[in-house]
């Protein structure tokens, strides 16, 4: 199931370093960010076949649905650029309620190949 990570940060009187190391399997291979996301605009509804991903919000916040494997499921709110929620291949999500203010920082283990998408969600999944 997916899991926040308190994201390893170096606080001193020059700011704060915060680092992404060891976060998933593999090297991160690709990197994006979403922003200026209408109200009320859903992203994601999809899982993926091997790619892992990790999502930061930047700035402002949204929330992430996940459920995993036709069984366990919640909602995480991603509120502070301290947490990284790491999502693993089967973990099927949709990002919504998105702040006016949010970037979300999308890390993933595998470049964008269509073919690793799954979209239809699990039988019982919420479909925001």
């Amino acid at each position: 199931m997916a899991n926040i990570i308190k994201l390893k940060s170096i606080e001193n009187q020059d700011g704060i370093l915060s680092v992404f190391e060891h976060l998933m399997p593999g090297h991160i291979e690709r990197v994006y960010f979403i922003h200026g996301v209408p109200e009320y605009k859903i992203r994601g509804g999809h899982r993926h076949r091997n790619t892992w991903q990790g999502l930061v919000c930047l700035n402002g916040s949204c929330k992430v649905y996940v459920q995993e494997n036709n069984q366990d499921e919640e909602t995480f709110d991603l509120d502070g650029s301290e947490k990284c929620l790491l999502l693993k291949p089967t973990d099927w999500h949709q990002m919504y309620d998105f702040s006016s203010d949010c970037i979300l920082l999308v890390m993933a283990n595998q470049n964008y190949d269509p073919d690793d998408y799954i979209d239809e969600p699990y039988n019982d999944a919420k479909v925001i």
